[in-house]
């Protein structure tokens, strides 16, 4: 079990785990990598980016995205209320969340962050992010991430 599934589950939230081997070393994408190894298109699979605000390496902010589009950092600033964004040091996303970059999940985070979602995802049934480890996914829908995580949803991505 990993904290972001404990979470789930005492929130009650009807989620499926899905496993997956992907080996990053032969990967150019890894996010889309996993889509590929999952058989789910990769608008389907979000990846949680940590993002500093303001300039200030504590100011952290939550950021989900498909694996397919990259983050727009301008549009991450505004929606979080700030104004600059840039990707968190992986040490101080490591610290505030309590997962290792490339599994850390939007659930259960050791530091509760603002968390913003990518509009496209409201236009899934189910969506796909980390359950805080690599190798291991979770499948909900969209609705519930954003009601169990307070989340914001707006444009954050542009496609590469």
């Amino acid at each position: 079990m990993t904290p972001a599934i404990n979470y789930l589950k005492k929130h009650k939230i009807p989620f499926t785990v899905h496993k997956y081997h992907v080996d990053k070393e032969l990967s150019d994408n890894y996010g889309q990598a996993v889509a590929d190894a999952l058989l789910v298109e990769h608008k389907q699979l979000f990846k949680t980016l940590l993002v500093s605000l303001n300039g200030d390496d504590k100011n952290l902010a939550v950021c989900i995205v498909p694996v397919s589009d990259k983050l727009n950092l301008k549009k991450a600033a505004k929606a979080h209320g700030a104004k600059t964004a840039a990707m968190a040091k992986p040490e101080f996303a490591q610290r505030a969340t309590g997962y290792v970059v490339g599994g850390i999940s939007p659930f259960g985070q050791k530091n509760r962050l603002h968390c913003a979602l990518d509009n496209s995802a409201l236009t899934l049934d189910t969506l796909f992010v980390s359950a805080g480890k690599r190798g291991i996914q979770v499948e909900l829908r969209p609705d519930l991430l954003v009601s169990t995580l307070n989340a914001t949803c707006c444009e954050l991505s542009s496609s590469p």
